[in-house]
């Protein structure tokens, strides 16, 4: 299994990035992506998650209505879509795989439960700055 994370880079307050993770080595079914970041000093948090099977959509409220998550399964790519960006979404963002069956039987927060994530991408570096 294999994940890997790209599309990361330097842009003004404002603008706009989309991420990509690359997944290999598993079939989607039975499985979510989840993008995660993690800012210098903080703790990793949840972004957003995205349902390989049938689409259904996670996001922390943080980015809700500037990010969108999708996915191409014909590609095994999960993007995420990167709107209005401000200095506080700058951090590492990793996406990572986890099991859908927990994510819909947990609640509507237990997709940002970071134990659940079974393989993790490498990471992409995000920077928001004038």
């Amino acid at each position: 299994v294999q994940l890997q994370a790209s599309g990361g880079g330097s842009v003004q307050p404002g603008g706009s990035l989309r991420l990509s993770c690359a997944a290999s080595g598993f079939t989607s079914d039975g499985y979510a992506i989840g993008w995660f970041r993690q800012a210098p000093g903080k703790e990793r948090e949840g972004v957003s998650c995205i349902s390989s099977s049938d689409g259904t959509t996670y996001y922390a409220d943080s980015v809700k209505g500037r990010f969108t998550i999708s996915r191409d399964n014909a590609k095994n790519t999960v993007y995420l879509q990167m709107n209005s960006l401000t200095p506080e979404d700058t951090a590492v963002y990793y996406c990572g795989r986890v099991p859908i069956v927990p994510v819909r039987l947990g609640g509507p927060k237990s997709w940002e439960h970071q134990w659940l994530y079974d393989y993790w991408g490498q990471g992409t570096l995000v920077t928001v700055s004038s």
